[in-house]
């Protein structure tokens, strides 16, 4: 029955992220803003809604292990799952943007933070200030860097269609199916741990990110299915980003997230050598197939990895 409870609830937390991330790019577009920001940002932030839900719903319930372990699954999953995803399926991969010199670091530099944090075995309230003080560089860095864009041509259809008296019910439909699905992940995701005798840590970093991460896995395919390659890749950095930063941050300011460094080194060290794949495979451009199977090989790993601790 909870494993029915799970697979009902992820769907729900899923769906209510849909709808935020669908109302706030009618908003953005309403207001005239650009698609790079609607893409890097929102969409980033929106499909990391369901990480930051589940986290924050797993500190408040006093589960550190659930929350945390679910961000870097996700962040593994994004990076091994997702963007392999992209590099298999697209026809030609050949993005406009440079997003070595521009978005890399902007992956990598959350995690070394988060590495240094947790050398303590703590991710404190005061930590979890500056992981969203980084958040908000990063944001003024898209905006400053946005100018420089030329805006595409906008569908002058979908913004007459719009209305407030639709958004906003849509919106906090959103919201309360977010919150509401994240808390029955949380509490049925803990009960298949009991029942199994499989640590929180384990069911977080499998189960939950899985879940949480298929609005990446989503909108990334149907990007680079489009054509939108830009938009896949920024995606999964933008999510990356949020992940390690906003999820991870918010959760701590609900209580301070106890780590154990030393027994969970496998899969930290395996989002470290992912994130290093990916800022890798931008620094030398290598968006093929080759690169996608290299990230599939680590997946493979880290699950197998993950299966014997079982």
């Amino acid at each position: 029955m909870d494993f029915v409870i799970f697979v009902i609830s992820m769907g729900v937390l899923i769906w209510g992220a849909d709808l935020l991330i669908e109302q706030s790019e009618r908003i953005a577009l309403r207001f005239n803003i650009s698609e790079f920001i609607i893409g890097a940002t929102l969409i980033a932030l929106g499909t990391s809604l369901p990480e930051m839900a589940a986290s924050v719903a797993a500190s408040f319930n006093d589960k550190a292990a659930l929350a945390v372990s679910n961000v870097i699954g996700s962040n593994i999953l994004n990076i091994t799952l997702v963007l392999a995803s992209v590099f298999l399926i697209a026809r030609q991969i050949n993005p406009d943007r440079d997003f070595f010199a521009k978005d890399s670091t902007w992956a990598l530099m959350p995690v070394m933070v988060f590495i240094l944090m947790i050398l303590d075995g703590e991710i404190s309230r005061f930590d979890a200030a500056l992981l969203l003080l980084m958040m908000g560089a990063y944001l003024l860095f898209l905006i400053q860097d946005s100018k420089s864009i030329p805006e595409p041509d906008l569908d002058i259809d979908e913004i007459s269609d719009f209305s407030w008296i639709k958004t906003i019910p849509m919106l906090l439909l959103g919201l309360v199916l977010v919150i509401v699905g994240a808390d029955f992940t949380v509490e049925s995701a803990s009960s298949i741990a009991k029942s199994f005798g499989i640590s929180e840590w384990i069911i977080g970093i499998v189960m939950v990110s899985l879940g949480t991460s298929l609005p990446e896995l989503v909108v990334s395919i149907s990007a680079a299915m489009r054509g939108k390659v830009d938009m896949a890749i920024g995606n999964i950095i933008g999510s990356n980003m949020a992940n390690t930063s906003v999820v991870l941050g918010a959760a701590a300011l609900v209580k301070p997230l106890p780590v154990d460094t030393l027994t969970n080194i496998f899969d930290i060290a395996t989002m470290i050598v992912a994130t290093l794949l990916l800022v890798f495979i931008t620094a030398n451009k290598l968006y093929t197939k080759s690169a996608g199977i290299s990230l599939v090989i680590i997946l493979g790993l880290f699950l197998n990895n993950t299966l014997q601790n079982m």
